[in-house]
């Protein structure tokens, strides 16, 4: 089964300060038709305006992954974590028991364009925790790179879920695979750029779920950046 999810479809909400497309239902948007793909809850598109941020807030029991795609991101949280998320850094934040977080972009010009992601965990109460890696062009050109997982295999940043993430940055004749073991669904959202994933042309913002599919094949990209979820 292969079902798209095109781009202006999504929810979206403009605070001002922050433009936000809506993947799956979140906030104010709420459509029951999606409500998330197996335990993926959200894929948020955010552009925060320059001198503006979400302040301090809080969460419960949710893996949360920032993946920017412009200008950098400043992290604090009640664990004592403080950090810039910059092009290239995946953070992971789970929630657990509790924490408040805030982000800011404290760039005087230019605007922050950052993916908020949510993966509902595989257990609830555990304790909150935090973790940034680096993963440069170079390892996601041409390929799938794994950038989150439930083992933190190969360096990618440890999930608590079944969930694997991977990255990929496709141009012309570059093309990536990837296979599905019975059972497994795929989810895979295009950043920027436009790429064909099974036959289906995706621009960005798309997205394409699949079910029941030996393989997921990405190719004939146009500058395109992509992260590709491999979900239970």
């Amino acid at each position: 089964m292969i079902e798209l999810r095109r781009s202006a479809e999504r929810g979206y909400a403009d605070h001002g300060w922050l433009k936000s497309f809506h993947s799956f239902s979140f906030a104010g948007y709420h459509d029951p038709r999606h409500m998330g793909f197996g335990p993926l809850r959200v894929i948020n598109e955010d552009r925060v305006r320059a001198g503006s941020g979400f302040g301090r807030h809080g969460h419960r029991d949710m893996e949360i992954i920032s993946y920017v795609l412009e200008g950098a991101l400043a992290h604090e949280d009640s664990m004592g974590n403080g950090s810039a998320i910059v092009p290239g850094d995946v953070q992971r934040m789970s929630a657990g028991t509790g924490v408040q977080h805030s982000e800011f972009n404290h760039d005087k010009v230019g605007a922050t364009h950052f993916l908020q992601i949510w993966i509902e965990p595989a257990q609830a109460g555990i304790q909150p925790s935090y973790e940034q890696k680096h993963f440069d062009a170079a390892a996601k050109r041409g390929r799938l790179r794994l950038i989150a997982s439930p083992d933190g295999a190969e360096g990618s940043v440890k999930l608590h879920q079944d969930a694997r993430v991977y990255a990929a940055l496709l141009e012309g004749a570059e093309r990536a695979t990837h296979a599905l073991a019975p059972g497994r669904r795929a989810y895979v959202h295009v950043a920027r750029g436009a790429l064909e994933v099974n036959g289906e042309r995706l621009e960005a913002g798309d997205a394409l779920k699949a079910r029941d599919v030996a393989q997921v094949v990405l190719e004939k990209g146009a500058g395109a950046e992509v992260l590709l979820f491999d979900l239970p």
